[in-house]
């Protein structure tokens, strides 16, 4: 069987996008949104999300190219005076990875950032990280790890599979079929964790151009399980969006999740677990996906 959860990042960013969250949900197919608990929107965000209890949220963790929610003073290895995580993605895995004394003050962030989303009282429906940053194995871990204390159930493996996207039309170059196959390390920490993790997701490749032409292709050759489908839409530009997501059809994405036509099969409202079925489980397939163990 196939089961797919729309979902989308960014939910607190920008009010703008926000808007697109909630329109999406109300009117279209968005099952999900990853908040960023320390977004410039992050209050509003919060408010719209209270009043759609249906809406599946989930923390949308920042360690990279964004704000914090400790003061600096309390992780001056991590930001700038102002509270800010850089953008120089290799540079903080070296820090993350080699320093023990960053690896503590990210360890207290990461738990600030659950106790932030705790606070708004919203159920943890799931967690992943701005850029993919918990595909490193240090932020994974910890992610993995102080989540379960809050009630974590379900992570996101950004693994696109080549085969995929080359029947639809895209050709993964060597780096993408590098992190596909790099993803098999969060999924095993999830799987230690006891941590549901969805069997595919896609919108790696075609970040910022979620189209409906390119999601009507993508759903008609699906494989069978569950999968999340991940967006950025936006109602439309601001100067937030256009600093930091330059390119990005953020309208188009919000136009693409209108569409009830391309509902299929939605995963359950009150989102993954491990105590469901699996889906390898069902039809007869190895046990990898949501459901693992």
């Amino acid at each position: 069987m196939r089961r797919v959860t729309f979902s989308a990042d960014d939910f607190g960013l920008s009010l703008s996008i926000n808007e697109a969250i909630e329109r999406a949900h109300r009117d279209g197919i968005l099952d999900a949104a990853s908040l960023m608990v320390a977004g410039p929107a992050a209050e509003d965000a919060v408010r719209r999300a209270r009043a759609m209890p249906s809406l599946r949220v989930g923390l949308h963790l920042v360690v990279i190219e964004g704000p914090a929610v400790l003061p600096p003073a309390q992780i001056p290895g991590l930001v700038d005076k102002a509270g800010q995580f850089p953008s120089g993605q290799l540079r903080l895995g070296f820090r993350y990875f080699l320093s023990p004394a960053v690896r503590r003050q990210l360890a207290h962030e990461i738990r600030a950032q659950f106790a932030a989303f705790a606070a708004t009282g919203l159920r943890l429906d799931h967690a992943n990280a701005h850029k993919h940053m918990h595909l490193h194995p240090t932020v994974g871990r910890m992610l993995l790890r102080i989540g379960a204390g809050f009630g974590l159930r379900a992570v996101r493996i950004p693994a696109e599979s080549p085969a995929i996207l080359a029947a639809c039309g895209t050709r993964a170059g060597i780096g993408a079929r590098a992190l596909y196959y790099w993803t098999v390390v969060l999924r095993r920490q999830a799987r230690a964790a006891r941590i549901a993790t969805y069997d595919h997701c896609f919108g790696l490749a075609w970040t910022g151009h979620m189209t409906t032409l390119r999601v009507r292709h993508l759903l008609a050759v699906l494989p069978e399980g569950e999968t999340e489908i991940y967006f950025h839409p936006a109602a439309g530009p601001d100067r937030v969006l256009q600093c930091l997501m330059p390119g990005y059809e953020h309208e188009a994405e919000l136009e693409t999740l209108l569409d009830r036509t391309l509902r299929v099969n939605p995963a359950p409202r009150n989102g993954l677990s491990l105590d469901s079925p699996a889906s390898g489980e069902e039809n007869g397939a190895t046990q990898h996906g949501r459901c693992s163990a």
